[in-house]
């Protein structure tokens, strides 16, 4: 693997291309580069190279001097084949702590996490992510490529909400809806489903700019472009990431509900760890 660099300016000026991308002003591609920390990420990149997977993952905590302190991983059992699903909080480093934890637990090889296809561009987490595409040639292969990860004896790590967190009317920083998907897999190839609850939150401005970018009907999620900045800023905190009792899969066909409550149901387990747990 070569060493990888971010070039904001190249990326947007070969997209747009030809002469309207000369036309783009410097300034504002370097406001975009400031906002991205474009600097601070080619330096993260320069520092773990040549790390891949979970080395990588634990590099990038390093790097930034951020803590991940587990609770309940004895309710790991020893054998088994699991999908663990989480809720999404931070957009960023919640996912590269459970690479780092569940990486060092079962290697590389034996995890598979299911990201948006965008995310194949972090070459050093290829090894272990598996790209979510749903349209066109592309589309089919993906689905046979996360059909025969569900088949096989990896673990697969999913954040069934897709989005990371956002702050609602009342106050509470929680997960959007849960995709239902995984509950269809679950029963599916015979896997039970460990809850994951992950403990942080992102900035007042990234659920602030999420809730003006809703109110005037947006549907470009613009705050996503903040994600980087709330990476760097993280330097030096604490995490915990707490794992609940696997729920047998067999408990979800008799469960009597649509799978999309189903999926709810475990959202709202996933969000009682801290309860169970502190």
């Amino acid at each position: 693997m070569e060493l990888l660099k971010i070039d904001l300016t190249g990326i947007i000026r070969s997209r747009v291309g030809g002469f309207r991308g000369k036309l783009i002003p410097g300034f504002v591609l370097n406001a975009l580069e400031r906002l991205i920390h474009q600097d601070e990420l080619n330096e993260v990149l320069e520092k773990t190279y040549p790390k891949e997977g979970a080395e990588f993952a634990a590099g990038v905590y390093e790097y930034f001097n951020v803590t991940l302190k587990p609770v309940g991983m004895e309710n790991i059992p020893s054998g088994g084949r699991f999908i663990f699903a989480s809720n999404h909080p931070l957009g960023g480093l919640d996912g590269i702590g459970l690479i780092a934890l569940l990486g060092k637990k079962y290697g590389d090889e034996g995890i598979r996490f299911l990201v948006n296809d965008m995310l194949m561009n972090v070459e050093p987490l290829r090894p272990v992510f598996l790209p979510v595409n749903k349209y066109g040639s592309q589309g089919r292969g993906a689905a046979r490529a996360i059909n025969d990860a569900y088949a096989s004896d990896r673990q697969i790590i999913i954040f069934p909400a897709g989005l990371c967190s956002r702050l609602g009317d009342n106050g509470e920083v929680r997960d959007l809806k849960w995709n239902k998907s995984f509950i269809a897999k679950a029963v599916e190839y015979k896997r039970d489903i460990i809850p994951v609850h992950f403990i942080g939150e992102n900035s007042q401005r990234f659920y602030k700019t999420a809730r003006r970018r809703k109110k005037l009907g947006l549907r470009i999620n613009i705050e996503q472009a903040l994600l980087p900045s709330e990476l760097c800023n993280a330097r030096g905190k604490d995490f915990t990431v707490v794992f609940g009792k696997p729920i047998p899969w067999q408990s979800l066909i008799f469960a009597g509900k649509p799978q999309a409550a189903i999926a709810e149901d475990i959202k709202d387990t996933v969000y009682s760890l801290c309860d169970t747990n502190f």
